[in-house]
């Protein structure tokens, strides 16, 4: 079940008389159940040895271990045999064998000791580590909780309030504050580590310094009717923050019961806790997604090619509005120098300042030191004219979305840039041929599509035509990867994927409400499911003019499938242009707290007779279900289009741009993996129903109605059902 070759631990014995025990499975030495095993026969000899006196565990090659194999999940989880339960596999390993042995060990932590790994190192009697080293346990990130003791050990080492924090939050401590919190003996140099180490285990052993078994300790719990009242503030705190999410909870239950019943009614708690969480929808949809992250810079006939990224060093971005400005903090953040050009001072002063403003807020965050910003901000350089662009390896154009602007633009580019210079745009709807049009460089052409706030949204479409070259996409892959964005490579259509897929989510709100579907409640409905706030409160933020210019282009290419409303229409005339001027679908206070207008009614009757709909009964008292799948299922079945035209390479992708493009949560697996679980033959007939009652716009297409027919999973690879007949 471990990565090949197969996962091991070493045992070394030294003329100290101490065995190092050795955690070997590359890259981050995970514990597979192969590791887990070895690592009990190391034990089982080291212990057996007469010339062993004291143990240190370790891992090689600087990290100690990132935690269990997440690989052997999916054979666990589809249970197609017997599968061992990792859960009381720790119980016998780690709190039979390695806490309870009659010699001493302890772990020596550099690196990484997360999930598992630390987990481990928590069993040993004692841990030293380096500065450097991230001790935590993020398993609640997967939809499970720490299942190799950690939800026992942790609180006894570093208390209730601060394990709790560490486990809810997911986020890991570094040397010196694991020291602080108790959860390390002590910090040590990462060549020093090991013979630290050594002498810890063997003063151990003589007495010079204390046996502690975690497990056991209870100096650092607080009294029990703090304790409760500890537990209280995290159930409410959780609720309010995950409301959809029960894994938090039975977390915060299992660590309860140790501190209520005992240590060890705890583990059996957590064993058997683990087991059930790892069979759950919100484990399989939160594994789905970690390995779908992974999978976006994999794209066949462009990265199995043996190229190499080659070296970018200097970036010129073109327009220091929004999206430029973003785009150069991102870019300076991860080193790059980079130009801004701008068409006049007064608008490249503002666009430096934004990039300023940006770094400065770092600052106050405390996340960036003043000496560091300024390194930063020196890595940017404000230009009026294309001089400087002789020595550019990359340019990212990010005006306004205007064709022939875009045009002119790109055939200057092509004059002043070196032939090896990848010319990039981050339109978003665009078509690329039309912006490539009037130049000769078609090859190195390629859409580097940010979302906004470019510094802070994590994904990057790169949108390539069917002249892009793979060196271009490999390049830019490469430069996504170094200013820590998850990249999708997509094909080139109107709105390419994320856009795309999303123009049916407002347009099919806007149809509901004109049918007689209260807008506020369609906000709250969509915000329980899990999307960050509701599309009309979406609209707001995102402002009318860039709504109703994209909404036009899917209206001018998809005429079809689009639901036409004159709702923002009507707003904008009456200058409600969103949360920017204070009044949109609704009002904002000074502190931008958004807050319904009962005088959107009017405006909702005025839109409903321009567009000769009445309203439907069935639609006025419209259960939460209904509400999410006539929003949702519209996406999806765009979705589908995007896979069956080959815009998207796989339906994971599009699991991604929806997660990290859109706030699809997570914790459903993403747009295509949630319609999934709802099944293909239940979403046709659904779009079906809604298509005989309200027009074409949910009309279901034809890859839907191929693989609904089939009983196929709609994110299923085609090889396995081929979308056309």
């Amino acid at each position: 079940m471990g990565s090949s070759p197969k996962g091991r631990t070493t045992l070394d014995v030294g003329a100290d008389g101490v065995a190092v025990i050795t955690i070997i499975n590359p890259p981050v030495n995970s514990l597979s159940l192969d590791v887990l095993n070895s690592l009990k026969q190391s034990y089982d000899e080291a212990l057996r040895r007469n010339d062993v006196k004291a143990i240190v565990v370790t891992g090689a090659n600087g990290k100690f271990s990132g935690g269990f194999d997440i690989t052997a999940f999916g054979g666990i989880q589809t249970g197609k045999e017997e599968q061992p339960k990792p859960g009381f596999i720790a119980v016998e390993i780690l709190t039979k064998t390695v806490e309870a042995a009659r010699k001493p060990s302890v772990a020596a932590i550099d690196g990484l000791a997360l999930g598992g790994g630390l987990e481990v190192a928590m069993a040993c009697h004692a841990r030293i580590c380096t500065s450097v080293a991230q001790l935590g346990l993020p398993e609640l990130q997967l939809g499970v909780l720490p299942g190799f003791g950690g939800t026992q050990r942790l609180p006894r080492l570093v208390g209730l309030s601060e394990s709790l924090q560490m486990m809810l939050t997911s986020k890991p401590v570094k040397g010196e504050e694991a020291l602080g919190l108790g959860l390390v003996d002590a910090v040590v140099s990462p060549n020093e580590l090991v013979a630290t180490a050594r002498r810890w285990a063997l003063d151990i052993l003589e007495g010079r310094r204390p046996w502690v078994a975690s497990l056991y300790k209870t100096d650092k719990l607080e009294p029990l009717g703090e304790a409760r009242e500890i537990f209280k503030f995290a159930r409410a705190q959780t609720k309010k923050q995950a409301p959809n999410l029960t894994h938090p909870l039975v977390c915060i239950d299992v660590v309860e019961e140790g501190v209520v019943s005992g240590p060890l009614a705890g583990l059996w708690k957590e064993a058997e806790a683990f087991q059930e969480l790892l069979h759950a929808d919100t484990c399989k949809s939160l594994v789905h997604i970690f390995f779908a992250q992974r999978g976006t810079s994999k794209v066949p006939g462009i990265t199995d090619r043996g190229l190499m990224p080659r070296q970018v060093r200097n970036v010129a971005v073109v327009g220091g509005g929004l999206m430029g400005s973003g785009i150069a903090t991102a870019l300076v953040l991860s080193n790059y120098s980079v130009i801004l050009k701008e068409v006049n001072d007064k608008f490249l002063q503002a666009g430096i300042g934004r990039v300023k403003a940006n770094l400065q807020s770092r600052v106050k965050k405390g996340n960036m030191t003043q000496e560091k910003f300024e390194k930063t901000m020196s890595l940017l350089k404000g230009v009026l004219d294309y001089e400087s662009f002789k020595d550019v390896d990359m340019v990212i154009e990010a005006v306004i979305e205007n064709v022939s602007l875009k045009q002119q633009i790109f055939a200057d580019l092509e004059r002043s840039c070196p032939p090896h210079c990848i010319l990039a745009t981050n339109t978003s709807t665009i078509d690329l041929n039309l912006v490539g049009e009037k130049t000769r460089s078609r090859d190195r052409i390629i859409g580097a599509h940010f979302f906004s706030p470019a510094h802070i949204m994590p994904l990057l479409e790169i949108v390539r035509t069917q002249h892009t070259s793979p060196q271009a996409i490999v390049d830019l892959l490469d430069v996504g990867k170094k200013i820590k964005k998850t990249p999708v490579v997509v094909g080139n259509c109107t709105g390419f994927a994320v856009n795309r897929m999303f123009f049916p989510y407002t347009m099919a709100a806007m149809l509901l409400v004109e049918h007689g579907a209260d807008l506020y409640q369609i906000d709250k409905v969509i915000t329980k499911f899990g999307m960050p706030m509701g599309p009309f409160r979406l609209a707001d933020l995102v402002g009318f003019g860039v709504a109703i210019a994209t909404g036009a282009q899917f209206v001018q290419n998809f005429p079809e499938r689009t639901y036409k409303s004159m709702l923002t229409p009507l707003l904008q005339e009456d200058k409600r242009l969103g949360e920017a001027t204070r009044k949109g679908f609704y009002l904002y206070d000074d502190r931008r707290k958004a807050s319904p207008d009962p005088e959107l009614k009017k405006y909702v009757e005025k839109a409903r007779s321009i567009s000769g709909v009445s309203i439907d009964p069935k639609l006025v008292k419209l259960p939460e279900k209904d509400i999410v799948e006539m929003t949702f299922l519209p996406v999806v079945n765009e979705a589908c289009r995007v896979l069956d035209e080959g815009i998207a390479v796989k339906a994971a992708d599009l699991d991604i741009a929806s997660v990290m493009g859109m706030g699809f949560p997570p914790y459903r697996g993403g747009i295509m993996f949630w319609a999934d679980s709802l099944g293909s033959k239940y979403i046709y007939s659904r779009l079906e129903e809604w298509s005989k009652l309200y027009g074409g716009f949910f009309k279901p297409c034809a890859y839907l109605a191929n693989r609904a027919a089939r009983g196929i999973p709609l994110g299923a690879p085609s090889g396995q059902a081929k979308s056309r007949m």
